[in-house]
């Protein structure tokens, strides 16, 4: 495991230091795009392509677990089927590799005709996920490749988005300095530049100790309590904890049982999940910032996709959900438009200040499909 983690995150520093292919660079046989292309704005109006044959007019989620964040995906996914007439249905795979590998699998057998996932280990699972891209079936990912269309964030901007809160907290609440936890996600290697955000602008403040850098056995509300269990017996003062909402808000748990939460604390994640959204809202809380990507908005385009796949259209091949910092000021839009998904797609300029999709692919280009780790930010 440590060692296809170690390839992949090779694949990540490939992407992001590599001279980009040319746009025209081919395909490696069956196994798509898999050298860095820079891929131009999405263009809807092409002409039509063909229609896949002999697949499920259905969409289904395979989902790594139930947080929050995958629900709101769910959420989008659902919406935009009901709307684009597929059949919708959900497969979690607990936090389980070995299934999530046959849920596919039993995708690809049954001939569904479009999935996203959410995946738990990307190397183990992408031999599965080519089957069914080869297939003619339309595959969203989010982040890791291989996909048709891979949804991804700018994730140094993310990071730094938060990182930048915090430290203006650090400085204005708590005299410049903090003891700080970072709760990483070392088991999805895809999403390491927004913990080396934190890191960098964290180092630039000279009274600040980052006291634990670490990796919850589980990303979900219960990793994040147990993990912060453990950091409190060594450091029972913690100023600040970052990472994503489900790990803080579990570590925000463990602080309030423990009797070491205070308001004058920084606790900031990453998703703008609902739970995340009301600790923000509470006088007093340690829950200070969560920086939104808007996980229902992004699954409806997700769905969209899918059903214009079917239909013989046009897709992305790749996605931004670009970050926003959430506050009392923009709590209420947000929740708006989280809530409607549909009506935010279909509005351009309410949907751009959300989404940003690059690239064009169809079933008639279903081989150029990306197979690597792709993002928009260049270092």
């Amino acid at each position: 495991m440590r060692t296809a983690a170690w390839q992949v995150m090779r694949g990540v520093a490939a992407a992001l230091v590599l001279a980009a292919a040319p746009l025209s660079a081919a395909p490696a046989p069956g196994h798509g795009l898999t050298r860095p292309v820079v891929l131009p704005p999405f263009n809807p109006a092409r002409s039509s392509c063909a229609k896949p044959r002999g697949l499920l007019r259905e969409l289904v989620f395979v989902q790594d677990n139930d947080r929050e964040f995958v629900q709101g995906i769910g959420r989008g996914l659902a919406a935009a089927a009901s709307d684009r007439g597929l059949t919708y249905r959900s497969m979690r795979a607990n936090n389980d590799p070995g299934l999530m590998i046959r849920q596919i699998n039993a995708l690809q057998a049954r001939k569904a005709g479009s999935l996203v996932v959410a995946p738990i280990d990307p190397p183990s699972l992408s031999p599965g996920i080519e089957r069914v891209i080869r297939s003619g079936a339309y595959v969203g990912a989010i982040v890791p490749p291989p996909a048709t269309t891979i949804l991804n964030a700018p994730q140094y901007q993310t990071g730094k988005v938060l990182a930048d809160a915090a430290a203006a907290h650090i400085r204005t609440r708590l005299g410049g300095r903090a003891k700080v936890v970072l709760l990483t996600h070392d088991n999805l290697q895809f999403l390491a530049p927004r913990f080396t955000a934190m890191r960098d602008t964290l180092r630039k403040l000279p009274g600040v100790t980052i006291v634990a850098d670490i990796s919850p056995v589980t990303v979900d509300r219960t990793g994040g309590y147990r993990t912060m269990k453990t950091i409190l017996l060594a450091h029972p003062k913690i100023d600040v904890v970052l990472g994503a909402d489900t790990v803080v808000l579990g570590a925000l748990d463990a602080l309030r049982q423990a009797g070491k939460a205070r308001p004058d604390q920084f606790l900031g994640g990453i998703d703008g999940e609902r739970a995340a959204v009301a600790e923000l809202k509470k006088a007093g809380s340690p829950y200070k910032a969560s920086i939104s990507l808007a996980s229902s908005i992004f699954g409806y385009a997700m769905g969209r996709f899918a059903a214009d796949w079917l239909d013989g259209r046009w897709v992305p091949q790749a996605m931004d959900i670009l970050p926003k910092a959430l506050t009392i000021a923009n709590i209420a839009h947000y929740e708006r438009d989280v809530a409607d998904p549909k009506a935010v797609y279909a509005d351009p300029s309410r949907r751009n200040s959300y989404l940003k999709m690059y690239g064009n692919i169809c079933f008639d280009s279903r081989d150029r499909y990306l197979n690597f780790p792709w993002s928009s930010e260049r270092p």
